[in-house]
């Protein structure tokens, strides 16, 4: 249940750009013990609130220029380690989706596995490791373009963690490739997937821009 001010949950407007928004593309944040601002990820934290657009260029420029005191209209400490906060607040609330999906067998990691999930058209989206080798990536990524070709969904693509953070999420070892199924909390893992990824503003190499086929890749890889 949301307990925040009213007010500022119906007038969401980033103190960086001005433009109001909803919550999926503006992060709350509230001022805490010792004046600190603090981020409300989940837009329950008591008090009147701030909105930044959630993406980590805007949290800086927000931190440099003083905008959280002008605000919240009062002295306030925003440190410049603000951004790096957010990320590993994001990172973690991505990587607990992650787990919570896997117990309920909404995720699953391997890369034979995560094929066959993708060409049967029950993967919402593909996970690859930062450690993950070129070949595997482009063999997958063929698949998700096969599927889009032969009508399925179109599955996204993320790049967000390393062999460490996957190993710890799926509770296996060397997790290279993973997926999460569309199926139980499969919808909230891809939910926070993205909230991450468009913090850190990152554009996937592996993804399909809009209107490519699988058959475009096929032909670049026979040059």
């Amino acid at each position: 249940m949301t307990i925040g001010n009213a007010s500022d949950m119906n007038d969401r407007k980033c103190i960086v750009t001005g433009e109001s928004g909803d919550a999926d593309v503006l992060m709350r944040f509230v001022i805490g013990p010792g004046d600190q601002v603090v981020p409300d990820l989940k837009r329950n934290l008591p008090g009147r609130g701030c909105w930044v657009r959630a993406e980590r260029t805007y949290i800086e420029k927000a931190v440099a220029k003083g905008l959280f005191a002008r605000g919240f209209k009062q002295n306030v400490a925003a440190h410049a380690d603000l951004p790096d906060l957010v990320d590993q607040l994001l990172q973690r609330a991505a990587l607990g989706s992650l787990g919570l999906a896997r117990k309920a067998g909404a995720a699953i990691f391997g890369s034979a596995q995560v094929d066959k999930a993708v060409r049967a058209g029950k993967a919402l989206a593909v996970l690859h490791s930062t450690a993950a080798a070129p070949d595997g990536v482009r063999k997958i990524t063929q698949a998700r373009r096969a599927t889009v070709h032969l009508g399925g969904p179109r599955i996204e693509s993320f790049t967000l963690f390393g062999r460490d953070e996957m190993d710890l999420a799926f509770g296996g070892g060397n997790v290279i490739h993973a997926a999460i199924m569309n199926a139980g909390p499969g919808a909230a893992a891809l939910k926070r997937l993205n909230a991450l990824k468009m913090y850190r503003q990152i554009a996937d190499e592996h993804d399909m821009p809009e209107g490519q086929s699988f058959w475009d890749e096929e032909e670049t890889d026979e040059e």
